[in-house]
């Protein structure tokens, strides 16, 4: 097919046809038998031509450039034409060269859909794309790419403006959607104005960007929203140049307020809940000539409507708190960035100060509210801080980790609330759970609660991760050498119920030697599994730690381990597994990283468990894992027969020596030890109660006398004889305290050879040992000590009476 394009020279328009970039010449223009590669048409010409392939669409592009002086001559205002008509089926692009004084403004007005910015590089939805420079004597500046369908619907410029409109070959657009009007000087770069209306969001950019603004100019934003509707600013790219004289900035004219033009820093939180339109100007500065540095911005304009509770305040006193701070954020932060495509949820502090993320710190009161349809995307994400500054007063205080009810009392959801503990040299962290006790999250035992504890344990060269952990199980408490972090996280909205029920407690202890010692009681019904820290990725080189099971009285205890073997080579050192039950005399068993790992076994006293590691070779990790059972203790049956056997023959033993002595003679007197109650009799539970030693005191002599002298008078007669009472010696059987176990009770070491010097400790008692020393009344002793004695004593309960035949059966 041929094409005939013909011009006129009024029009002052070019056409210029010339082969794609990087497209190879397979297809060529041919004009009167005249073949080449490019075919430009000047004003008041008239050319038909050919092209040689049947779709010079892929080979071809082509310019028509229309130049307007308004400078030395009336400009053609009104409708802009794609002119010339009949042009070929190629991607082309209309290029207006407007030329105006800068003493004059000209004004692009766009017909609807209107026009939306969009960042370089970026491609509109259906390939049509405007592009507009204004231009200033030589200097031109690039006021941005637009696409169809947006909110832009005027542009005003100073100077000059070149505008191009870019359409592909089967685009079926026949106008070209703007006009030019003739305007007073506007004094300042440009004026973009974007008519908003309903819910919507528009992304506006600074000209040239990403390169700078250009040097000590101003431009202007103009937003006309319906007075009903709220608008918020927010700045997500800029940059700053080096300026010498002035400062850039921004300025509000905003609806309503006494102080316009409002001025903002770049770096400022921008106005929000702006009830109306509102004017954004930005403006540059004199630059440093050596290093200007760039002024550039990419900002948002979101619009939506008076939310049901927008004058609603929520009360957030953090006035009592200390070293916290509480961050109200969109799901996802700050790892995720949201779409601006996506409704916005704001969090404002004041009418006018709102933000995707607001975070407010302790020691203030703030009354925040919401410009959110839908509360179930935001989050609450915390963080606290306890040091311990005075090492003297440390110990002393128990802090309650628990999420302050300021927090819980809101309409967000908790995410995650953190604890930073601090503690100082030969100081340790104790973490306790005294009624829920926690759980330690494993494969076999996963947590379902709606909260759980993640527990680090720190150093600034080494982080050991303790694990996970939830309420309901039978850790009660963890120690820990180092800095630790805590963080609570919540799933689902379960927490806000059970958050009332929230235990945890912190303390400082003084020093404990291994990394990690956890104390665990059991619920005796329940099969307890227990893993060492950093699963799975293996303690680290050199790292101890140890579990100290509680085993009930009438319970045993069955230990396991979950696989045979370590699993580990050591570069350096060894790897011990250590078990020792709480009691006297108990054997160690202990395992090194090249030894099968102890069989099953039960446990009768509470019992220690320790892991520590060595430096295992590359790709080889410590990590394993025990579990507890328990089951009641079971009598032996032989062991009852035994015992009830064993008493038959004593008392046929003492029925046979209590009729020999029946026999012996009748005129023995006995010797009766006679009770002083005036003793302190008290078992001694520490040395350093008494100031006077048993040795040093006479409470274990005993005065013998004749009874029958002492206590004749008291002899009740029946029939001519005397019936005396007979008290027993009955030994103690009742349970007897002893100091608690220092923990952990044997010694945990990289060789594990005892040395030949070293001897088990004795075992604390609450006995004496001093000898009772019996002194016998001599013949010659007169009865009145007797009476004296009988009177010191004449408030005992029982006396002791005896005759010949009782003393016989007592001997």
């Amino acid at each position: 097919a041929s094409f005939t394009i013909s011009l006129r020279t009024v029009d002052n328009i070019t056409v210029t046809i010339k082969l794609r970039p990087g497209v190879s010449p397979s297809c060529q223009v041919n004009v009167k038998n005249v073949i080449g590669s490019e075919l430009k048409i000047k004003p008041g010409e008239n050319v038909t031509f050919t092209f040689t392939c049947n779709t010079p669409e892929k080979y071809f592009i082509m310019e028509i450039k229309k130049n307007i002086d308004c400078v030395s001559g009336p400009c053609p205002f009104g409708d802009v034409h794609l002119y010339p008509p009949g042009l070929p089926r190629l991607n082309r692009t209309f290029i207006w060269d407007v030329k105006a004084s800068t003493k004059a403004g000209l004004e692009l007005k766009f017909s609807t859909p209107w026009l939306r910015q969009i960042e370089p590089g970026e491609t509109c939805p259906d390939v049509v794309s405007y592009n507009i420079n204004s231009s200033i004597d030589t200097a031109t500046v690039n006021i941005g790419t637009f696409c169809r369908n947006g909110s832009v619907s005027r542009i005003k410029l100073l100077g000059g403006v070149v505008m191009s409109l870019h359409l592909p070959w089967d685009s079926p657009l026949t106008t070209s959607g703007f006009n030019i009007a003739n305007r007073a000087s506007i004094k300042r770069l440009c004026i973009i104005e974007s008519i908003l209306k309903g819910e919507s969001s528009i992304t506006l950019m600074s000209p040239n960007y990403p390169l700078g603004f250009p040097e000590d100019e101003l431009m202007t934003w103009q937003f006309v929203i319906p007075s009903n509707m709220r608008a918020s600013v927010f700045f997500h790219n800029y940059s700053l140049s080096n300026c010498e004289r002035k400062e850039e900035r921004v300025e509000y004219y905003l609806p309503g307020s006494f102080s316009n033009p409002e001025v903002f820093k770049l770096s400022d939180s921008q106005p929000a809940n702006i009830a109306g339109s509102f004017n954004l100007s930005l403006q540059g500065c004199d630059q440093d000539a050596q290093n200007p540095g760039i002024l550039r911005l990419l900002f948002q304009v979101v619009v939506q409507h008076p939310q049901v509770d927008e004058n609603v305040t929520h009360l957030v006193d953090l006035s009592k708190e200390w070293n916290m701070t509480v961050t109200i954020h969109f799901e996802g932060w700050p790892s995720r960035i949201p779409l601006m495509s996506e409704p916005i949820c704001l969090i404002c502090k004041n009418p006018r100060t709102c933000d995707r993320v607001l975070t407010l710190v302790s020691g203030a009161i703030y009354k925040i509210s919401f410009l959110c349809k839908d509360l179930s995307r935001l989050r609450i994400t915390a963080e606290k801080g306890i040091s311990c500054v005075d090492i003297r007063w440390c110990p002393r205080k128990i802090y309650s980790l628990l999420v302050p009810k300021v927090i819980t009392q809101l309409p967000i959801r908790l995410h995650k609330f953190i604890w930073k503990l601090l503690a100082p040299d030969l100081i340790n962290i104790e973490i306790t759970s005294p009624s829920l006790k926690l759980q330690q999250h494993v494969p076999e035992q996963r947590c379902n609660t709606s909260y759980s504890y993640s527990i680090v344990s720190a150093t600034p060269e080494t982080e050991l991760n303790v694990g996970v952990f939830c309420p309901g199980g039978s850790i009660e408490k963890i120690q820990m050498r180092n800095n630790i972090t805590i963080s609570l996280k919540t799933f689902g909205k379960g927490f806000l119920n059970e958050s009332n029920h929230q235990d945890l407690k912190m303390s400082f202890v003084p020093h404990i030697k291994d990394e990690c010692t956890f104390t665990v009681s059991p619920d005796p019904k329940a099969k307890v599994y227990l893993q060492t820290p950093n699963w799975p990725y293996g303690l680290p080189p050199y790292v101890s730690i140890s579990w100290y099971v509680v085993v009930p009285s009438k319970q045993v205890a069955h230990l396991g381990f979950s696989k045979d073997r370590m699993g580990i080579t050591c570069e350096t050192g060894r790897a011990y597994v250590n078990i020792k039950e709480e009691t006297l005399g108990a054997e160690e068993t202990v395992r090194r990283e090249d030894e099968l790992l102890p069989k099953p076994r039960n446990m009768y006293h509470d019992f220690w468990v320790n892991v520590s590691n060595c430096k295992p070779v590359d790709k080889t990790q410590l990590t394993l894992q025990f579990w507890v059972t328990f089951a009641d203790k079971q009598i032996d049956l032989g062991v009852i027969i035994a015992v009830v056997a064993g008493a038959g023959v004593l008392m046929a033993i003492g029925l046979t020596v209590c009729c020999v002595k029946k026999k012996k003679k009748k005129s023995q007197n006995p010797m009766v030890g006679v009770y002083n109650p005036n003793v302190n009799t008290q078992v001694p539970g520490k040395q350093g109660l008494f100031t006077k030693g048993r040795k040093n005191n006479e409470s274990h002599v005993y005065a013998v006398i004749e009874d029958a002298m002492v206590y004749g008078h008291l002899l009740k007669e029946s029939n001519g004889s005397v019936a005396p009472e007979v008290d027993v010696y009955r030994p103690f059987d009742g349970p007897i305290g002893s100091l608690p176990p220092s923990p952990p009770p044997f010694s945990f070491r990289k060789d594990i050879k005892r040395s030949p010097n070293t001897e088990e400790p004795l075992p604390l008692t609450d006995t004496d040992h001093d000898t009772y020393t019996f002194a016998h009344q001599k013949s010659g002793q007169s009865e009145d000590s007797g009476d004296t004695n009988e009177k010191n004593n004449a408030d005992t309960s029982t006396s002791l009476l005896e005759n010949k035949e009782q003393d016989d059966l007592v001997e």
